[in-house]
């Protein structure tokens, strides 16, 4: 965590799923203090409200089950046109959204300033699902489960929606906390150099090794590290507020300590946080675990844990 400044970037997207109620996942976590906390860490903050894109176009698909692309691709082109004009190297960015479509968007955007910079970039995907759908293989028309396979490049996009700015190497993704994954999807990730670590792995073998080994390639790469956090990464007992819960998450301790590793690393330079739903939330419980998450992020630590009632 090189920069002490930080731009906070609202993205109530939620046309991912026919699920609605993402779209007030930015203010929750306003609500729960996330910018307090932040500052009271010793950080600077901007908050630079919420970001709202509007399709120009209809677009159609073949698979009659895909809707609402028109607000995916305009939503992926407002977030690549904010990360060119807002998004500046003396500011770590935070992008609260919104569904995990928002990654689609910052990406490959981050990859190409990355790029700028002469270095790569590389993601740490914690969720449940590997979000390696198609247009075509969804079965669900769900695009919350496709923005891995847009951000490196996947030709199946083209002629629906531009190009990535950037592509991310498939080699610089690790994923962890993956417990549901589609035939389909198991058959593109083997097919690429995606380094997956699955919660069997991280039964047998813990949580930190395999996210040690994926922050020194990071290292050695004077890489970027972009941290992308879906909220079903949890187990749904310690985080309900999310449409698509997966049992046997990462539990509390274990993501807690996940985020230590990554701030003494000193290397993650931008942050997204996805499909909180706060209409599925109990009395705020699962919005203040985020925020407490990200306060280990940026440098809390357990004994300086201020505990608190939900």
């Amino acid at each position: 965590m090189s920069s002490k400044s930080i731009l906070l970037v609202g993205v109530p997207a939620d046309h991912g799923s026919w699920r609605k109620g993402c779209l007030m996942g930015p203010d929750a976590l306003r609500t729960a203090g996330i910018m307090d906390m932040l500052e009271r860490l010793g950080y600077e903050v901007t908050d630079s409200g919420n970001l709202v894109s509007e399709p120009s176009t209809e677009i159609h698909h073949s698979n009659p089950q895909v809707h609402h692309l028109s607000d995916y691709a305009a939503l992926i082109s407002s977030l690549d046109q904010f990360c060119q004009t807002e998004v500046k190297d003396q500011h770590l960015p935070i992008f609260i959204g919104g569904d995990h479509c928002i990654a689609a968007g910052i990406l490959p955007a981050l990859a190409r300033q990355s790029d700028d910079a002469g270095q790569e970039q590389f993601v740490l995907w914690l969720d449940a699902h590997t979000d390696f759908q198609t247009l075509e293989s969804t079965d669900t028309g769900n695009l919350h489960g496709t923005p891995v396979t847009y951000m490196i490049g996947d030709p199946s996009f083209k002629g629906f929606i531009p190009a990535p700015a950037k592509p991310i190497k498939p080699e610089n993704i690790c994923m962890m906390g993956i417990r549901s994954v589609d035939p389909a999807e198991r058959e593109r990730i083997a097919r690429t150099g995606i380094d997956v670590h699955d919660m069997r792995a991280i039964d047998e073998f813990g949580i930190a090794p395999p996210l040690r080994r994926f922050i020194d390639r990071v290292r050695r790469a004077n890489g970027r590290l972009h941290v992308s956090l879906d909220i079903d990464f949890l187990d749904p007992g310690i985080a309900p507020a999310v449409g698509t819960t997966v049992a046997g998450g990462v539990n509390f301790r274990e993501a807690h300590l996940m985020m230590e590793i990554l701030y003494d690393s000193g290397l993650v330079t931008s942050l997204d946080i996805a499909e909180l739903n706060p209409f599925l939330d109990d009395r705020g419980q699962t919005s203040k675990l985020v925020v407490d998450l990200i306060a280990s992020l940026f440098g809390q630590r357990v004994l300086d844990t201020q505990t608190r009632s939900i």
